[in-house]
Formats: structure tokens, sequence, C-alpha cells
């Protein structure tokens, strides 16, 4: 892997792993809905202005299907799935379970792309999980129903991820990675907008509400997609699916600082085998 192509790893990471103490902050006030539609929309305003000053086609009767299936599975359910999530568990086991993402992306890769899975990136596969289910551990008083649900939601949301990682990389290989940022937030913004009116906001808006959504879907929508997509026509879907091994170490940093939320060793243990694997995963030999 390039030294370009890491360092964009290492900052998605970083944005990403503080998406889900954004979505604890937010949640409660707008709903998952509410909060998963505006998050795609404003991202898309911004998209949209940087697409008009770079002078950049999106080509939208070309390829409409794929930003519809793509703004599908990569935003409008995931980000709805995780928002419900952040109602009833920590953020930094929305992360844990999100991680599981280049599992699937590794399992969809082989389907469809006939992409062998080598005995060095099997490993490095089995030390990343390894390590995100030390980072936190439920307790058994933990596990009620709605934890249980929450928990389901971000398995299927990193199933979304492990299946439109390897989609794009195989059907939107002649898109600009920037154009489907754009393209496909918009149409995850209108396939979540019939939902709305039955979800209304549950808390109450205020300005820090504001302040915090406008910033969440700018950095973790916008800016976040651009290096996504730019890192799976880069490195391919499974490399750049590894994202979510690093990012359970950002959520812990974010958390602690922003939510109180604490850092045991079992978290740093934890961390050190999610980077090994990573290494494994992307590296040139695996």
């Amino acid at each position: 892997m390039r030294a370009g192509d890491l360092f964009r790893l290492l900052l998605l990471a970083a944005i990403w792993g503080g998406s889900f103490v954004f979505l604890r902050a937010l949640a409660p006030a707008l709903g998952p809905i509410l909060t998963a539609d505006l998050r795609v929309l404003i991202a898309w305003a911004v998209l949209s202005l940087y697409l008009r000053a770079v002078g950049l086609d999106i080509q939208w009767r070309r390829f409409w299907k794929q930003y519809l299936i793509i703004g599908a599975l990569n935003a409008a359910l995931p980000f709805s799935l995780f928002a419900f999530a952040a109602l009833h568990i920590p953020a930094s086991y929305s992360a844990i379970l999100n991680a599981t993402s280049p599992l699937f992306g590794a399992l969809f890769s082989a389907l469809w792309m006939g992409e062998k899975i080598a005995a060095p990136k099997v490993l490095g596969l089995v030390l990343g999980i390894a390590g995100v289910a030390l980072v936190t551990r439920l307790a058994p008083g933990e596990r009620d129903s709605m934890v249980v649900w929450a928990m389901i939601a971000c398995l299927l949301a990193a199933v979304c991820y492990g299946s439109v990682s390897v989609y794009t990389k195989k059907f939107a290989a002649a898109v600009k990675p920037t154009a489907i940022s754009a393209g496909s937030q918009l149409m995850a913004g209108l396939l979540l907008l019939p939902f709305v009116p039955f979800a209304p906001a549950p808390g109450r808006i205020t300005l820090l509400v504001t302040v915090n959504m406008i910033l969440f879907a700018i950095s973790c929508s916008a800016v976040a997609f651009l290096l996504y997509f730019r890192l799976i026509a880069d490195i391919g879907p499974t490399k750049a699916l590894t994202v979510t091994f690093l990012m359970p170490a950002f959520t812990m940093i974010w958390a602690a600082i922003f939510l109180g939320e604490g850092v045991t060793a079992s978290m740093i243990f934890g961390c050190a085998l999610i980077l090994g694997g990573t290494g494994l995963v992307v590296g040139r030999r695996a």
C-alpha cells in the first residue's frame, strides 16, 4: 500500500470513528430516520457545491442506477440502523460490530469477483475480529431485548457495507469516486424522505444539536465518502473496508473525551490486535 493510501485510510478511520460519538448525541434528539436523512442531504448539498466548483458532471442518466443502489446500501439503510443502535448501546459497541464489515467484504469479493482469500489475509481478518471483540464486552445485565436488536442492526449495517464495497468495484468502476459520493448521498436522502413524517424528532432541536448535525454531515459523510470511494478505486474493496478495524481505536478516544466512556486494558490490547490484523490484510505480501 502506498503512503498516500495509508494516510487516507487512517484519516478516514479517525473521521468515521467519531461518527458513532455524533450519533450518540444526535439520535436521541432527532430520531434514527431524521438523523440519517439530514446527514445525507446536507452532505449532498456540500458535495454539489464542490462538484460545481471543479466542473464535474456526475452523468445522472448514465449512472443513476449505481447511485441508487450505492445510496441505499452504503448510506440510507446502514445510517438508519446505526442511528437506531446509538439509542441503546455505547458508541464503542457500534464501532466493534461495524468492524465485521471487512469479513463480509472479503466473502462478497470471493463470491462475486473470484478474489482469493489468501492465508495471511485470513489470519489478518481473524486477528482483527479477535481484537475488536476485546475492545468492549457486554455485561450480563446489559443483554436486554433492545440491546440485542441494536447489535443485530449494527451487523446488518456491516453486511450492507461489505456488499456495497464489492458492488462499487464491480459495477461502478467507470464512475468517478467524487460523483459516487454526491450521487449516492442524494439518492439516499430521497429514499429516506418518505419515512420522515412517520418518525418525527422525539427531542428538542437546540442550537448545539443543529451545529453537531452540520459538522457530522460534512465530516462523516461529505469528506469521508470522498476518501472512501477513492480508496475503493485505488486499493480495492476488501482493503478499503479494513478502515473498520481501525475505527474502534479512534471511537474509544473520541468517546472517552466527549462521552466519558472508560478505556480498559482489554481495549488497549484489542487495539493492538486490530492494528496487526489490518497490517496483514492491507500489506503488499498479504
